[in-house]
């Protein structure tokens, strides 16, 4: 299928990239990490405004923030109401933007903004994988150029992020595929799983949010990082593992 979820590994359904390293023999187990909220404290918001402030003279910064900042109240009230389409909207101010410009301030936003706010007990937590022979994945709803530096960073086997078409050299702000939020999470990650040969029942999930919980109630080994209330509810009444990472 054209567009799709990007990672680094063969082609499925969704249409993962092929990776920088093959695996070989498919491990028996993963863990699937949510990005924003869960390895670090971002969110799409505050990459976008990293980068277009970025690309704007210091003396018209400013006045771009003024007039943006009202839009965040839009955004809030839209995110309440349903987040797949706060993505798909949000996404849209990308329109025009140069693709190989942002794929390069990706790297600068986490060397500069990011890196600093990876959780050190995620990172922790990955090694620990790590040396269980774990497959590492990321899912997220954050787009796949700008997750690629963190999977990067942290040596990551696998990232489930979505696209953005593009059009002569620019991002047009539309997503090649539905958001990958809530039950698309967790179809993806069974499609990654049957692909592989991963057992989901010896897997894990880490999310943070209500919109994870597809994905955690798919894997046999949900974990839970810094809930609200809802999601902390679900996992007291469910037993699931919980942490504050901070």
């Amino acid at each position: 299928m054209e567009g799709g979820y990007t990672g680094r590994h063969a082609n499925i359904q969704i249409r993962l990239t092929e990776p920088q390293g093959n695996i070989k023999k498919p491990k028996k187990a993963a863990a699937f990490f949510d990005v924003d909220g869960t390895l670090l404290k971002s969110t799409i918001v505050h990459y976008y405004i990293w980068m277009r402030s970025a690309q704007t003279p210091f003396l018209l910064k400013h006045l771009w923030l003024v007039g943006f900042l009202p839009k965040i109240v839009y955004y809030l009230i839209l995110d309440s109401i349903s987040r797949p389409r706060f993505n798909q909207v949000f996404y849209r101010n990308y329109r025009g933007m140069d693709v190989s410009e942002l794929k390069g301030l990706s790297t600068e936003m986490f060397e500069a903004y990011l890196r600093p706010k990876i959780f050190p007990a995620a990172m922790s937590q990955i090694q620990e994988h790590k040396e269980q022979g774990i497959t590492i994945v990321l899912v997220t709803g954050s787009l796949d150029f700008i997750v690629q530096p963190i999977a990067d960073y942290l040596a990551i086997d696998s990232v489930l992020a979505p696209q953005l078409h593009e059009q002569n050299g620019q991002f047009t702000g539309e997503l090649t595929t539905v958001p990958l939020i809530g039950e698309e999470k967790a179809k993806a990650v069974q499609a990654y799983a049957e692909q592989y040969g991963i057992s989901l029942e010896e897997s894990y999930a880490y999310g943070d949010s209500q919109s994870d919980l597809p994905m955690l109630e798919c894997v046999g080994n949900p974990v839970v990082v810094n809930p609200g209330k809802a999601l902390r509810e679900k996992a007291l009444a469910s037993g699931w593992e919980m942490h504050e990472w901070l």
